[in-house]
């Protein structure tokens, strides 16, 4: 005995009816396993179902948790830079960066610290601009500038700067930063004197100008 037309549309329900509920049941097996597997089995079974985006979305989600463990747990700057690679629209990426320009910063002040020079420690603060070891930078190449090449001392600013002009001139390439410091303290007299510098550069630069008949000595900042 053939069905009826009536019974047909009753067949099709049916069908749609089992389909949704294998979807749902699907579904919130997936959400209970909360693997990219799992979301992926769901996405091959119900790929045009209500969940199919939130599926997409979470698995993009649990590959970006997964490449940022693997560069935490690397935490060398190559390791965040292939979560950058991988992951260039992650919720990790300014953290990375972070990462990336902190662990640098380590390895260039370890370099600076090893080479001890002005032109290291000053290159250094050239390219960084903050952090812990810049403030170890400055105060390094403080102490590696701790003299400075003192060419005279004058008792009013128009004598100590009428010197200065006369000693720029003539020694302006061999002593750097030549400057008036006014008086302090007790101090009364304008002290011509070069920039801050190592205590071999100051020496080397006093000995030249002294075989120039110019007054100087090296003196600690």
């Amino acid at each position: 005995m053939k069905p009826t037309r009536a019974i047909y549309p009753l067949i099709a329900a049916t069908a749609v009816l089992a389909a949704c509920n294998s979807a749902q049941s699907d579904w919130k097996n997936a959400d209970s396993q909360n693997t990219t597997a799992a979301y992926q089995d769901f996405l091959t079974q119900h790929p045009n179902d209500t969940h199919a985006q939130e599926a997409r979305d979470r698995i993009k989600k649990l590959e970006d948790d997964q490449a940022w463990a693997n560069a935490q747990k690397a935490n060398t700057a190559d390791g965040y830079q292939q979560y950058l690679q991988r992951e260039p629209s992650g919720a990790h990426t300014q953290e990375a960066r972070d990462q990336v320009t902190a662990l640098e910063r380590v390895a260039d002040w370890k370099t600076a610290q090893q080479t001890n020079t002005v032109g290291a420690l000053q290159g250094f603060m050239q390219k960084y601009s903050q952090g812990p070891e810049v403030e170890e930078a400055k105060a390094a190449l403080d102490k590696l500038q701790g003299y400075r090449v003192q060419l005279g001392a004058l008792k009013d600013e128009k004598s100590a700067q009428k010197a200065h002009d006369d000693l720029q001139k003539r020694f302006g390439n061999d002593v750097p930063g030549l400057e008036v410091i006014a008086p302090s303290g007790n101090e009364r007299r304008h002290v011509v004197t070069s920039g801050p510098m190592t205590e071999e550069d100051a020496k080397a630069a006093c000995a030249k100008l002294k075989k120039a008949h110019a007054h100087c000595e090296v003196v600690k900042r």
